[in-house]
């Protein structure tokens, strides 16, 4: 009586290529996964360098107003003055909602008032709220003494 092993391996090979099918699909997966993250990381930084040179220009224009609003002789009693209303910054700049905050203290010192002038400047995207995926948000601030 001759005993055969070829009925014994039968199924063995279906096995393996089962188990090495959801091996590569399983690597295809975490790679397509690691890929996407990495894109979407990538986006946000760019838009996240955008948005802070959007606040910086907030910032300088805020600084120009207050310079350009006050008088040239230091000895003149200085009438700076942060910027009001009716010259706001645009709302939006670079797709980003842009918002100017001047605060202004005055104070004597030998006889001259001297204004010291503190600003912040947030640019945020604007149809996103804070903790959403796409909510990007810079803030900058200065202070000048005029």
């Amino acid at each position: 009586m001759k005993f055969s092993c070829r009925p014994c391996q039968l199924g063995f090979a279906a096995l393996a290529a089962v188990f090495l099918i959801v091996g590569l699909a399983t690597l295809g997966a975490v790679m397509l996964t690691v890929s996407n993250t990495q894109q979407l990381t990538s986006a946000q930084d760019f838009q996240g360098s955008r948005a802070y040179w959007a606040a910086q220009g907030g910032l300088e224009w805020a600084i120009a107003s207050v310079v350009a609003s006050a008088p040239v002789a230091p000895a003149v009693s200085p009438a700076a003055r942060c910027p009001g209303p009716d010259s706001t910054p645009p709302a939006r700049l670079e797709g980003f909602a842009l918002v100017v905050i001047c605060t202004k203290q005055t104070y004597e010192e030998g006889g001259l008032d001297v204004n010291i002038f503190q600003f912040t400047s947030v640019a945020s995207t604007p149809d996103q709220v804070a903790g959403s995926l796409g909510f990007i948000e810079r803030s900058v601030s200065a202070s000048i003494e005029r």
